[in-house]
């Protein structure tokens, strides 16, 4: 039994940071990140960056599989369109409109384009689920990727060779340094959880969770499966999209291989990891499965000395590394970091009337 927890009002019992060790994280999530911003060198800023990108992306994942209980294996699809609609938007009105509203108007088009996509991805969830939708989903990613490769599509997408990205520019503000993007990506990394976690204290979300929990008792309850997991696939996709929109601008230039079944797998790894169905959950897994290749990397530089031998064998480490993560967390904490943390603070937050 939890005490030392008291709530004397409902305003009190609907904060989202209900105690002081939530809010004093919160705070000093931001102050890194100010930090980070203002005296990071290049390296942090780029690990960073990548951070941030992925952070968007698998909340996205985190709605679908961790709160609507839906397998997809195909969210990199709407990063690629995310990260293609925006080089596209920019090619395309370019002369029409200014180019200091231009990343104003194109990301938002990346994140509608992505939304419908989402919608018509998540078509089959309404016959199959399981397994079955996984490989539904995971045949929308090779479609995509083909429909971006083909001859036909090559003057807007580039095909095989990839596109060069514009760079992005708020209100007249270029943002053609690493440090300047950190800026735009932490901020709507930020705003983006804060937005999926209010979500699920709506009735869209808590419809979300109904499904997921029990599909036939929520229909009974009144919930339409068919409206809610096309609404949980659009929200996911868009989310994503934002994310290959963010892609496009970080990276000068996008090819359709970056977006193949590996990040798709590394989405999924991430939030197995962190913990699905927790607002925290993307945050504890994208620094994981980030890390990860980065140390490994440090780990065969140092014993390599510039060999080539063991660089060869890095790239296969990685996988086993991502692989024996996902069958540690599934074994030993299903529910992921977030799980091992809250135990934590519940245990500080009891302090000093209760332990264990």
């Amino acid at each position: 039994m939890i005490t030392g927890n008291l709530k004397s009002s409902y305003a009190t019992d609907e904060q989202v940071l209900n105690n002081r060790w939530k809010r004093l994280f919160l705070w000093l999530c931001i102050a890194g990140l100010g930090l980070i911003a203002a005296f990071g060198n290049n390296y942090i800023i780029l690990i960073a960056c990548q951070m941030g990108i992925m952070l968007i992306a698998v909340t996205g994942v985190n709605v679908v599989i961790g709160y609507t209980g839906l397998m997809s294996l195909g969210h990199a699809a709407f990063l690629a369109i995310g990260a293609y609609a925006v080089v596209i938007f920019h090619n395309a009105a370019g002369a029409i409109i200014p180019e200091s509203l231009l990343t104003l108007a194109a990301i938002p088009f990346a994140v509608l384009v992505s939304a419908i996509a989402g919608v018509i991805v998540g078509l089959p969830s309404l016959r199959v689920k399981g397994l079955y939708l996984a490989v539904a989903t995971l045949s929308a990613n090779f479609i995509v990727l083909f429909l971006i490769e083909e001859s036909f599509s090559a003057p807007w997408t580039g095909g095989v060779n990839g596109i060069n990205t514009p760079t992005p520019n708020l209100l007249g503000w270029e943002m053609d340094t690493r440090r300047e993007q950190f800026v735009l990506i932490a901020t709507l990394a930020v705003l983006g959880l804060l937005a999926a976690q209010n979500l699920f204290r709506t009735r869209v979300g808590r419809a979300f969770i109904a499904i997921r929990d029990r599909d036939y008792s929520a229909e009974i309850l009144g919930i339409s499966l068919y409206r809610y997991k096309l609404i949980s696939f659009a929200i996911s996709a868009a989310y994503c999209g934002l994310a290959g929109a963010l892609f496009a601008y970080f990276y000068a230039r996008i090819l359709p291989e970056q977006f193949e079944l590996h990040l798709s797998l590394m989405l999924v790894a991430a939030i197995i990891v962190g913990g699905m169905g927790r607002t925290m959950g993307p945050v504890f897994g994208v620094i994981i499965i980030v890390m990860v290749p980065e140390l490994i990397k440090v780990v065969f530089g140092a014993l390599a000395g510039g060999g080539a031998e063991l660089a060869m064998i890095r790239a296969p480490i990685q996988e086993i590394a991502f692989g024996a993560l996902i069958v540690g967390f599934l074994l030993f904490e299903p529910f992921g970091i977030t799980q091992i943390v809250d135990r934590g603070l519940r245990a500080l937050n009891r302090w000093p009337f209760a332990r264990g």
